[in-house]
């Protein structure tokens, strides 16, 4: 080895005893800082930690050695090297060092992200999604139209009729599931943990999806009627114990929108020249206003079918880029040899312990505890999130099955497809490069995806991610505004602000007020049919159809006109909630780009916010034991728990909860993992003790048949049923089928869906890592 790499390598391990000053935004390093008692050797692997030395006359041979190998050290007080070896560095493509003040060298550090798209250009994407999401939910409600005869948009807005098929279902789940984090965030991961961040995002999201099967089982046979799960915790549990709910379903919605809107904002202001916060919000809003404004949740499986598969199409382009094909500006990428050399080259942090310090390594602490924090804080996005519910509600119970277990499986591909090309095309990247692409602050924002995509491909590179990342808002942000509506017109309206009948008994006909059922007189009972019998309302429609003037003329139905007319007011008001939750995501969207909260600290959170809720609600589908008091201690006493542990151990960092440290105490892994623990754990473990110590409100061999009485008298839940249950006369209201009946027609889904979701989440999270886990 000649003097003069000698000497290199010993001015980049002079980094660790210089002061640390920085100038513009870079690094110095002094080779004139001396100390008079040389330190020992610290422990080192392969050239992984640098001793903080000052000249080569204290330095042992082992020492010198050591130093050859380490060109440059991580950014602050960490002591780990950014190459393995010397072979690395030299392999790299590193800029020209600069000389500064005090003849100190200069290692140029990661620059700002600069956006490469023009103005004209990103709003030509927001348009012409306007464009192709309108154009579908027309096409969709022409097919309601002419083929299924519906008249009725309230019948069909929020569940598309009741009947949509198991592929549609799981495309539908894909791109519902898909949110910008999950294209973001898992590349920020990836980038951090390696490939164990990747696996860990991927598999720690998807087993929610899969389990959530068996939850969606259980309310088509459970509640069949019911429009919101909410609805179920009414039938159960009464008015409080429904509030309480209502409240932690809002919090959900407003969580998830959040980060939605974080996302996409973050990405569409980085990528596109002079975009401003509120330019993308209300792109986004129009979008989502549009077309479930014109289709309703109909539309959504329409549109969301269509997002899955252009993102699945980007993500296969982007594997292919980096691990085949690759780039003239980047010689070291287009092979998955070449970029797993590259990777390897790399150190990891020691603060993410990594086994020996690599990317490629399952073994890594802070991957293992992010995918706690992942798995933990997932449930409460997926079970306390009425739009998972929402699809449910429109399948039957076999297809929502398949549907879910289909678009789980699926789903896992978005996420470790993302993060496998984009995460760690990034550190592959950096290695060539011989410095991080991205600030820490500009990686938190989500931007791994787009430097990698606009170094590898340019504009049209860009240009991809931002496509996939609006696609992906506007799908998510759609299904979450359909949830937001539903619950004000299903549970909050139609229950306490305006109800069709005020005073009726849940076991009595809507329509006649009579008893209906198990508790019927047979001298004076329900004798009313489903609006797709009734003659009067097949006159009434073709009516309303033929009419020459804008007024269309009112029902002359006896038995129906009444309700027909009260529907109507619901669709006025779920269009007028359309239209202002739509456009809510503007202020929210200006809010957060004001408080510059960042992606990764939403998504550690969202958690120990709602996590309480997940068992609560998960056992008011299945378990006849479950109490309303027992409800409403596990969801509010393990929130609160759940605050104070977080807050707790974010305050014992230093400076505690103070306003210039908060995000980021309160953003440390064990804080995060310790909040998430409690919330979901806590909140499970008061309500199954406090039900034990109470005594149920009504007779749990009947809370079924309370839930049975949930139904829509147009359109009977028993006459959906009628094929499946052999009915021959599933239109009378008064006909409707027992639990036990239901029960034994879809008994084999419903252990299909135990067993299958179980056993996929074990192999997801214990037995694949399990064998992973030493490599």
């Amino acid at each position: 080895m000649d003097w003069s790499t000698k000497m290199r390598g010993l001015v980049f391990a002079c980094l660790l005893v210089s002061t640390g000053s920085a100038v513009d935004n870079k690094t110095l390093i002094n080779p004139l800082s001396a100390v008079t008692t040389p330190p020992a050797l610290s422990a080192a692997h392969n050239g992984m930690t640098v001793p903080a030395v000052a000249s080569m006359t204290t330095l042992s041979p082992a020492q010198k050695a050591l130093l050859d190998t380490c060109l440059k050290p991580f950014s602050g007080t960490n002591t780990t090297c950014f190459y393995r070896s010397q072979k690395c560095a030299n392999s790299s493509r590193r800029l020209p060092y600069a000389t500064g003040p005090d003849n100190a060298t200069v290692v140029d550090t990661a620059a700002a992200f600069a956006p490469s798209t023009e103005l004209w250009a990103g709003l030509l994407v927001f348009l012409g999604i306007l464009v192709g999401a309108i154009s579908l939910a027309q096409v969709f409600m022409l097919i309601r139209k002419r083929v299924y005869k519906d008249k009725d948009s309230i019948a069909s807005a929020f569940d598309g009729g009741g009947s949509i098929s198991g592929g549609l279902t799981a495309s539908t789940i894909v791109a519902q599931w898909t949110w910008a984090a999950t294209l973001l965030q898992s590349s920020n991961v990836a980038s951090k943990y390696g490939v164990s961040g990747a696996f860990w995002y991927a598999s720690g999201a998807t087993i929610q999806i899969l389990l959530f099967a068996m939850l969606a089982s259980q309310l088509r046979v459970r509640a069949p009627g019911a429009k919101t799960f909410l609805r179920v915790i009414h039938a159960r549990f009464g008015p409080k114990t429904h509030i309480v709910y209502v409240v932690f379903a809002f919090a959900t919605n407003l969580i998830v929108t959040a980060m939605l809107m974080t996302g996409g904002a973050a990405v569409a202001n980085a990528l596109i020249k002079n975009c401003p916060v509120v330019l993308a919000s209300v792109m986004v809003a129009a979008i989502v206003a549009c077309h479930t404004l014109i289709g309703g949740m109909g539309a959504l499986f329409y549109v969301s079918y269509c997002c899955s598969a252009i993102i699945l199409v980007v993500i296969l382009y982007f594997l292919t880029q980096v691990f085949y094909v690759g780039s003239l500006t980047h010689p070291g990428m287009g092979s998955m040899e070449s970029v797993y050399n590259a990777i390897s080259c790399l150190n990891t942090p020691d603060k993410y312990g990594n086994k020996d310090h690599s990317y490629n390594t399952f073994f890594s602490q802070s991957g293992l505890i992010f995918g706690i924090i992942n798995i933990v804080g997932n449930f409460g996005t997926v079970f306390v999130d009425q739009s998972y519910w929402q699809i449910a509600i429109a399948s039957k119970p076999r297809q929502v099955v398949y549907g879910y277990l289909l678009g789980g499986l699926v789903w896992f591909a978005v996420p470790f497809g993302m993060a496998t090309s984009m995460g760690l095309g990034y550190q592959a990247m950096s290695s060539q490069a011989g410095r991080p692409l991205l600030t820490d602050d500009d990686a938190g924002r989500g931007l791994v995806p787009a430097i990698v995509a606009q170094e590898l491909l340019g504009t049209q590179g860009a240009f991809l991610v931002l496509v996939v990342v609006i696609l992906a808002v506007v799908s998510t942000a759609s299904a979450e505004v359909m949830a937001v509506t539903s619950i004000i017109v299903h549970d909050l309206y139609q229950i306490y602000f305006k109800p069709f009948r005020r005073d009726n008994d849940t076991n009595c006909c809507v329509l006649c007020g009579k008893a209906r059922g198990r508790m019927a007189n047979p001298v004076d009972k329900c004798e009313c049919i489903s609006k797709t019998k009734c003659k009067d309302c097949y006159y009434d429609d073709v009516t309303r159809t033929q009419r020459k003037h804008t007024v269309p003329p009112d029902f002359k139905c006896a038995i129906h006109g009444d309700y027909r007319r009260y529907m109507e007011v619901m669709d006025r008001l779920k269009n007028w909630c359309l239209i202002l939750c739509s456009f809510a995501l503007i202020p929210l969207t200006i809010l957060l780009d004001v408080l510059s909260i960042q992606l990764g600290w939403l998504y550690g959170s969202m958690g120990v916010v709602v996590g309480s809720a997940v068992i609560p609600i998960s056992l008011s589908v299945c378990w006849t034991r479950l109490t309303a008091e027992g409800m409403i201690a596990g969801a509010v006493g393990g929130c609160v728990a759940a605050l104070a542990t977080w807050l707790g151990l974010a305050a014992r960092n230093p400076n505690g909860l103070s306003a210039s440290t908060f995000y980021q105490n309160t953003g440390e892994d064990f804080a995060m993992l310790g909040g998430n623990l409690v919330a979901i754990l806590g909140g499970g473990l008061i309500c199954v003790i406090v039900s034990y110590m109470t005594e149920p409100q009504m007779d749990i061999h009947e809370i079924w048949s309370f839930t049975y009485d949930i139904d829509n008298p147009l359109y009977p839940w028993a006459e959906m049923y009628q094929t499946e249950l052999g009915l021959t006369d599933g239109n009378k209201l008064d006909n409707r089928p027992t639990f036990q009946s239901v029960y034994s027609t879809f008994k084999t889904t419903s252990w299909l869906a135990i067993i299958v979701s179980v056993s996929l989440s074990i192999i997801m999270v214990i037995l694949w890592p399990a064998g992973m886990i030493g490599v």
